[in-house]
């Protein structure tokens, strides 16, 4: 007895420019072709599902599911596999992003409810699959696929060390501005005939040699002494944290300590 079996359309294939979606099944079928099974699937999503009315084509990310349980993952086919897959992505598209993971992470991702993941069974659309995607992303419309209590606890524990790490990563801006302020000098110095003299001895020598003879307001040097005390204090640890108001009160000046170093350095 025959019986007909509905297509099934993925309502997520509207998210993305039909250009988008050729490029990224170009590039499935290559990729099957070279490894066959050894693709468990492959999918768009990311980037490129964005709201309508976007023409341009723009990134796009192709998730690509490798079946580590029949294949044995050494180093030479790992070897291998990036070699032809960076060859593929070449011939086909430069915009092309891939995302490779092994069959045994993909689903521990989906069996912790790794937001990552979710996310990509939520916007992506399967290229080729193997019976993977598919089900799993019908799984997850049905709410059959929820988070475990670990990876919440995982996912909330990164939080306070991000945190963390933003306010690092101002005290490193507030040091990259030092030493914006300290080349500039330097430079400046070496155009007035001067051999750079080390950090501490650059603000003395720009009074000397640029204040003193009317070529420098001494308000830049108090800002060289400013930056020079900053970067001080920042390295022993006596600064511990920066503002986003204080880091823009230095960035402000800074900017205006190099332009007038830039007048300083034209003058031949």
């Amino acid at each position: 007895m025959k019986f007909d079996i509905p297509t099934y359309r993925n309502p997520n294939i509207e998210k993305y420019l039909k250009e988008e979606y050729d490029i990224a099944y170009k590039f499935s079928q290559e990729m099957y072709k070279e490894f066959g099974r050894f693709v468990a699937c492959t999918a768009l999503f990311g980037s490129a599902a964005k709201p309508r009315g976007r023409k341009e084509v723009g990134d796009i990310d192709v998730l690509v599911v490798v079946d580590d349980l029949k294949l044995r993952m050494n180093e030479e086919v790992v070897e291998a596999y990036r070699v032809i897959t960076d060859k593929i992505v070449v011939q086909t598209s430069r915009k092309l992003h891939i995302t490779s993971l092994k069959l045994t992470a993909f689903w521990e991702y989906v069996r912790a409810g790794d937001p990552i993941v979710i996310n990509i069974l939520r916007d992506g659309v399967s290229l080729i699959d193997n019976s993977l995607f598919d089900p799993l992303q019908v799984l997850l419309r049905q709410g059959r696929i929820r988070p475990s209590e670990e990876s919440i606890w995982n996912y909330f524990t990164r939080a306070p060390v991000t945190i963390h790490n933003s306010k690092w990563h101002i005290l490193q801006a507030a040091l990259d501005l030092y030493w914006a302020v300290i080349d500039s000098a330097h430079a400046v110095l070496m155009r007035m005939g001067e051999v750079p003299p080390s950090p501490e001895h650059v603000a003395d020598l720009m009074e000397d040699k640029l204040v003193k003879r009317n070529l420098l307001d001494r308000e830049y040097v108090q800002i060289m002494r400013e930056f020079y005390k900053l970067q001080k204090m920042i390295t022993h640890r006596e600064i511990k944290e920066i503002s986003g108001q204080e880091y823009d009160t230095y960035l402000h000046h800074a900017q205006k300590f190099i332009e007038r170093m830039n007048e300083l350095v034209e003058i031949k």
